[in-house]
């Protein structure tokens, strides 16, 4: 027997509705619905509440759930009593109606598994106070890190080793040492550090004693010397280990310490391995989100199963975060042999959020359409656009727009109403430089390093209006 098909009932408003009509003529026929779009008379549907969408819409006949814009606000019972039918509310971004429906869910079932370990060091650590190591470590861990790597000076001599891993295993941390030198490392283990950064020819002697796991690096990184023999060692003392071949950075031998770890895991196919991705992020002129995905990218590929990174330069200070992010993606991709693009927007920050446009004529239109005293901005065609009642001014420079304001006879900007101006335009500003979305009165869409602007309630736009005219969005579709 042939099941009926779902009729779903799209709530929107004016500047959405030929992007959602558009999705929805490929999208229907794709998932196997019928629907309707229901087109309120406000301007940006987000700016909408459950009561002002409970009022004004209409129900046709045979509906089976409504679906609302992502960022309507209020209790969506308010809207089902009135409907007598579920009601949801959808995507905040109508290009994820796709994946709202499901048509992504059997690629990402899993998504968010990975295999690789972060440790973080904390460098120079014997130049903090006990208070700053532990909020740093917890800081770190946080944000994704799974040991605490403390790094020692070079010259050694940190008499409170012990007590600062005392201190980070009683705050539930796992702790690894960054030394050479034998009387630190064994304070350290003593105190209940789990692994220790690293061990050559100078040092393998010591490490059957501490008891605990050891990082093997060369001699000498450039030609492995020493890396076999101690390695041998380790095996024949029944050490536990895993092996770092040492990325070089850029300029001093960075492909051909790329080709050692591959050499090193055919040699050691079995073997734990470990990789120092601190050597390029720290060390290179670049944001360090894309260098630490093509480096796990490159470890998840190889087996590599643990990665040292650091957050000392001021544009590796995400670093962390970057890499739990990043070892989700390359696992997905790897695991499912699918390319790593469209399934963790966190990572991108510069350019995070394609850029909608809604052409000149859909402007214009909207301009004649204005009744309330509030603008709109927009961010489109190389220009920022300034939309108010009858009023359609744009210029790449915010300056000529509010030259361009006075002009136009507009004397009820007060000063709060312009700073506010002043700051949408200054993100809009900011998002035509970089290709970035600018939606008004949401913040930029910088990835992970997103902040929210404001709580539920409200937009500045629409407050800062009713505070002046006493005009709101329920009364007058303020939107």
């Amino acid at each position: 027997m042939e099941h009926p098909r779902e009729q779903i009932h799209f709530v929107t408003g004016r500047l959405a509705e030929p992007s959602l009509r558009g999705i929805l003529a490929t999208l229907a026929p794709k998932v196997g619905f019928d629907y309707t779009v229901d087109v309120l008379n406000v301007t940006v549907a987000a700016l909408l509440t459950t009561k002002l969408v409970a009022r004004r819409m209409r129900i046709p006949e045979g509906t089976s759930r409504v679906v609302l814009p992502g960022l309507v606000s209020g209790p969506l019972d308010e809207v089902a009593t009135v409907a007598g039918v579920p009601v949801e509310r959808g995507p905040v971004d109508l290009r994820q109606l796709d994946v709202f429906f499901g048509q992504a869910a059997a690629d990402r079932s899993d998504y968010g598994r990975f295999d690789i370990a972060i440790l973080a060091e904390i460098n120079h650590a014997p130049r903090l106070s006990l208070q700053a190591l532990v909020a740093e470590a917890k800081r770190l861990a946080h944000d994704g890190a799974d040991l605490i790597d403390l790094g020692c000076n070079p010259e050694g001599g940190w008499t409170g080793v012990g007590e600062a891993v005392a201190a980070l295993r009683s705050e539930g941390l796992r702790v690894s040492i960054d030394s050479f030198n034998a009387d630190e490392v064994a304070a350290a283990v003593r105190a209940g550090a789990e692994l220790v950064l690293s061990v050559n020819s100078s040092n393998v002697a010591q490490a059957a004693d501490w008891g605990v796991e050891v990082v093997v690096v060369p001699d000498v990184p450039a030609t492995l010397e020493g890396f076999e023999a101690t390695v041998e060692r380790l095996q024949k003392e029944g050490v536990p280990h895993r092996l770092d071949p040492v990325l070089e950075p850029i300029g001093f031998g960075f492909a051909a310490s790329l080709g050692r770890y591959l050499d090193v895991r055919a040699r050691y196919p079995d073997a734990e391995m470990m990789m120092g991705v601190g050597n390029l992020t720290e060390l290179t002129d670049v944001d360090s989100a894309g260098v630490n995905v093509m480096l796990l990218g490159f470890c998840q590929e190889l087996g590599i199963r643990s990665v040292l990174t650091t957050e000392v330069i001021h544009w590796a200070r995400s670093s962390v975060r970057e890499c739990d992010l990043a070892r989700r993606l390359v696992h997905h991709a790897v695991a499912h042999r699918t390319l790593p693009k469209h399934l963790e927007p966190g990572l991108v920050t510069l350019r995070g959020g394609k850029p909608q446009s809604f052409g000149d004529d859909t402007l214009h239109q909207l301009a004649a359409s204005i009744r309330d005293p509030n603008f709109r901005i927009f961010a489109e065609g190389g220009e920022l656009h300034l939309i108010g009642a009858g009023l359609h001014l744009q210029s790449r420079d915010p300056f000529a727009l509010f030259a361009k304001l006075a002009e136009a006879g507009r004397t009820d900007v007060d000063p709060s109403h312009a700073f506010y101006l002043g700051y949408e335009m200054a993100k809009a500003v900011t998002a035509l430089t970089l290709g970035k979305d600018y939606r008004q009165d949401q913040p930029l869409d910088w990835g992970h390093l997103t902040e929210p602007e404001a709580g539920p309630g409200p937009s500045h736009q629409a407050a800062e209006a009713a505070r002046r005219t006493g005009y709101t969005s329920e009364s007058e579709g303020l939107t």
